[in-house]
């Protein structure tokens, strides 16, 4: 498991590569204590355009060079993709990303510019990851997982010790969850940082994952995803993950996908944010009203990806 040290260690590695994010005060926050507000962490900002970069680039700098000189191999969403091409361009290492086919164009065609080798496998992103295993397993490549590595967790965890550092004050962490390797890393931080912080995660009514797994006491694997947020859609999480998330995180809701499109409209034309539909679900979550927020004087959200499908009807 993952300690305050090693995301400390995290931080110092990947600082000469990845950005300190802002953290921006968006204005009161409706529903919480009098005089409360509501922050928003931009990893929208960050190098690729999400907080991928900042796992992928620990991982892959954490790697002896005799293992990872054949080349770097990962299935992605989209982001998770553009954070080990980004990585594997630091450290200068052929990588191959392979993508479902609901990741849209456009990151493929990013993925490229970036100088990854790309191969569509299957209609999700748990058919991508089976043929990327096989594929490290065959060619020598080193497979960067992108939740399920103690590494990538410690990457990830440096958005929460730049949140407390920012606002040692606050008192409700939002983070939307895919494989939740996001989630574990920041709960784990901020925990260690403020014991006395919630650190609620957020997913898609259509993907579930880690709210069956918690309600069920075990990783379980749903039958069907039904959101147009890819980057929030594995079918199954793991045990890791799922122990860091069953300790740390207080809760897990859902939100549909009309209601992260409206989160994404807000953020765009209130704040000038432009978030694809996942780095706007744990403002729709907060916008919806499914978290208790009486009490809450600072509420930060993690606008986790940037992009313009929410933006788009």
């Amino acid at each position: 498991m993952t300690d305050l040290s090693d995301f400390q260690a995290a931080a110092r590695r990947i600082a000469p590569h990845v950005r300190r994010t802002p953290l921006l005060d968006s204005g009161p926050l409706s529903g919480g204590e009098a005089g409360g507000r509501l922050l928003l962490k931009l990893e929208s900002l960050q190098v690729t355009g999400s907080f991928k970069a900042r796992g992928a680039t620990n991982k892959v700098l954490s790697l002896p060079r005799e293992r990872a000189v054949r080349g770097l191999v990962t299935a992605s969403g989209g982001n998770h993709g553009l954070g080990v091409a980004f990585a594997g361009r630091i450290a200068d290492l052929p990588t191959t990303i392979y993508l479902p086919a609901n990741v849209p164009p456009a990151k493929a065609a990013k993925l490229e510019r970036w100088g990854a080798r790309v191969v569509w496998e299957g209609s999700i992103w748990d058919d991508a990851n089976a043929a990327a295993v096989a594929a490290a397993g065959r060619e020598g490549h080193e497979y960067v997982h992108p939740f399920a590595d103690p590494a990538v967790i410690a990457g990830q965890g440096t958005v929460g010790l730049e949140v407390v550092a920012d606002a040692p004050d606050v008192d409700l962490v939002v983070v939307a969850i895919g494989g939740g390797g996001l989630i574990s890393g920041v709960a784990l931080a901020v925990k260690a940082l403020r014991p006395e912080a919630r650190v609620i995660g957020v997913e898609p009514v259509g993907a579930p994952t880690l709210h069956a797994s918690l309600r069920a006491g075990r990783v379980v694997e749903l039958a069907e995803i039904a959101t147009a947020a890819n980057t929030l859609a594995p079918r199954r999480s793991d045990e890791l993950n799922f122990e860091i998330i069953r300790r740390t995180v207080d809760d897990v809701v859902l939100v549909d996908d009309e209601e992260m499109r409206e989160a994404a409209r807000w953020l765009w034309f209130d704040t000038g944010v432009a978030a694809e539909l996942s780095g706007a679900a744990a403002v729709a979550a907060l916008r919806s009203g499914r978290i208790p927020l009486a009490g809450v004087r600072r509420a930060c959200a993690l606008v986790c990806g940037a992009g313009t499908d929410g933006l788009i009807d």
